[in-house]
């Protein structure tokens, strides 16, 4: 993916990038905007897509839906939660750091992956929706049998990227509270992605 940095719309990007953090107050810190990067994209099983980072301090790390375990689970990953326990028994996370799944091969990425404080989707149209879609394809063509979790019409949009005679697509509402009612809840996203996971032979993910 480094070849994507030499390109005019991420030279673009990284210029907006540059001010903005001189200027105003942008999540993540710096230093863990591409957090969701230290899972090895050649390890990669599951892929589960958010829209940006959490716009409150103290909370984005740079990982889809994961606060810093000193952090109060905020209330998407509350509804995620709820949802594991209702498909599968019990989630295993115990705070609402999701660095677990990461270790485990999950990628957590979001569409957009900085953010003004306060100002939720405040980065989209900037470049990083192209940054993540070569992502998506990158992850499309070179790895077998992935598992897509896309929650949210930003997620769902990259659905059309992914050949669906290798990988599962799985789509749902977003796990916010503003939407989790229309269709997150009782999704089964969880046991449906283990499922393909042991079709193909592949461990499971401890959720």
């Amino acid at each position: 993916m480094k070849s994507e940095f030499d390109k005019p719309y991420f030279k673009e990007l990284a210029e907006f990038l540059h001010e903005a953090y001189e200027t105003k107050t942008i999540f993540p810190p710096k230093q863990l905007v591409f957090s969701a990067f230290t899972t090895d994209l050649n390890e990669v099983k599951v892929v589960i897509l958010g829209q940006d980072p959490y716009h409150t301090p103290g909370a984005a790390e740079g990982l889809a839906f994961s606060v810093p375990a000193s952090q109060p689970v905020p209330p998407s990953l509350v509804n995620i939660y709820k949802e594991i326990d209702s498909d599968i028994g019990r989630h295993a996370n115990p705070s609402g750091s999701l660095r677990n799944w990461q270790k485990q091969g999950v990628l957590l990425l979001n569409t957009v992956l900085t953010v003004e404080a306060h100002r939720p989707k405040s980065h989209s149209g900037k470049g990083w929706e192209i940054f993540t879609t070569e992502v998506i394809k990158y992850l499309d063509e070179e790895r077998p049998h992935l598992v897509f979790m896309l929650w949210g019409r930003d997620a769902r949009n990259k659905a059309e990227l992914i050949d669906t005679s290798k990988h599962l697509i799985l789509e749902s509402p977003h796990p916010s509270p503003l939407s989790a009612h229309y269709g997150f809840f009782g999704n089964h996203h969880f046991s449906k992605c283990n499922n393909f996971l042991r079709e193909n032979g592949l461990e499971e993910i401890i959720w």
